[in-house]
């Protein structure tokens, strides 16, 4: 899914290089008629190598190259001397990054740490020269190794953003608004369905310097594990929050209701989805006296934590910055 520079699934293909070729070279020099063999080994071919940074948030600098290819290891020659090596190249990602077989849809790896290095596809070896060959029965061998091949293959790469609260909710059910009120996050804010297109992810500051990330998710609609709607491309980015905030607007026909198509999607997608801690916020709550509040909570689910909060007017936001710092300490 795309828009504008967020790109959070890219197909792409890599090639390796392929080994140098080992030298069969027989010594030479005046005054010496059979020097040997001196046929040095081929140089290692160039890895193609995916590396995790934590100054990347998308793969939109994949989105227009689709194809890598490292270069081939330079070839054995005389006395020994050995090919040099291909150069590598770099794919570099976001943290919180799978890596898919193309093919077979198979994840392969996970890049979660700045820095972290996965070889996708393994330059070829460089093959022997000659000069390991000799032997005693074999003065002057006159063969050598070629270089082993390269690899190659069409791979998919699919970030899963990293953050620790997750907002979970409806479209328009005033995740945007929070993000921007908690966070130093600008999301675009609208008074209609699928304002945000993509996750936006904001850094909340907690007292004594101390912060948390939270990630507003496109909102999900009832079939959206399989694939309506914004659909599954986004649930994804919620697997790796370690707490979700379900959201639910204060005028909703029915919060239980809307509470459980949400947890359920959530279960269609991924039943371990389930397991995080979750928090309830009833959204958009200054339009609601004390009497309402009594006769709406008497509704809600009796086995989950809830907080009214409106972000238009700060009503609740800090008591609800304490309890998600609590449950992310707990």
């Amino acid at each position: 899914m795309t828009e504008g520079n967020f790109v959070d699934y890219v197909k792409i293909h890599a090639k390796s290089g392929k080994g140098g070729k080992g030298s069969m070279h027989l010594h030479r020099e005046k005054y010496i008629d059979k020097g040997g063999p001196d046929g040095g080994d081929g140089g290692r071919g160039g890895h193609v190598i995916v590396r995790a940074t934590k100054d990347m948030w998308t793969l939109y600098h994949l989105k227009f190259k689709k194809h890598f290819k490292a270069d081939q290891g330079g070839d054995g020659s005389a006395s020994r001397s050995t090919g040099k090596d291909g150069n590598d190249v770099y794919i570099d990602v976001p943290l919180g990054t799978i890596i898919r077989d193309g093919e077979t849809n198979q994840v392969l790896y996970e890049l979660t740490e700045d820095q972290q290095e996965i070889i996708i596809c393994e330059g070829g070896k460089g093959g022997k020269g000659n000069w390991h060959f000799k032997s005693s029965t074999n003065q002057t061998p006159r063969y050598a190794q070629p270089g082993i091949p390269a690899e190659e293959g069409w791979f998919l790469i699919e970030l899963k953003l990293l953050a620790d609260v997750g907002l979970v909710g409806f479209p328009n059910a005033g995740k945007s608004t929070l993000l921007s009120v908690i966070t130093s996050a600008r999301p675009k804010i609208a008074d209609y369905e699928f304002t945000t297109l993509k996750p936006n992810l904001g850094i909340v500051q907690y007292r004594n310097y101390q912060s948390f990330v939270m990630a507003d998710i496109p909102g999900i609609i009832e079939g959206a594990a399989e694939g309506k709607g914004l659909g599954h491309r986004f649930l994804r980015h919620i697997e790796r929050n370690s707490t979700l905030l379900f959201m639910i607007p204060a005028d909703s026909d029915d919060v239980q209701k809307e509470y459980e198509i949400l947890l359920n999607e959530l279960k269609k997608h991924n039943p371990e989805l389930l397991d995080k801690e979750r928090l309830l916020a009833i959204t958009k709550s200054d339009m609601l006296d004390e009497e309402l509040k009594e006769e709406l909570t008497a509704e809600l689910p009796k086995d989950l934590e809830h907080i009214y909060i409106s972000s238009v007017t700060n009503y609740g936001i800090t008591e609800l910055k304490d309890k998600l710092w609590a449950m992310l300490n707990s």
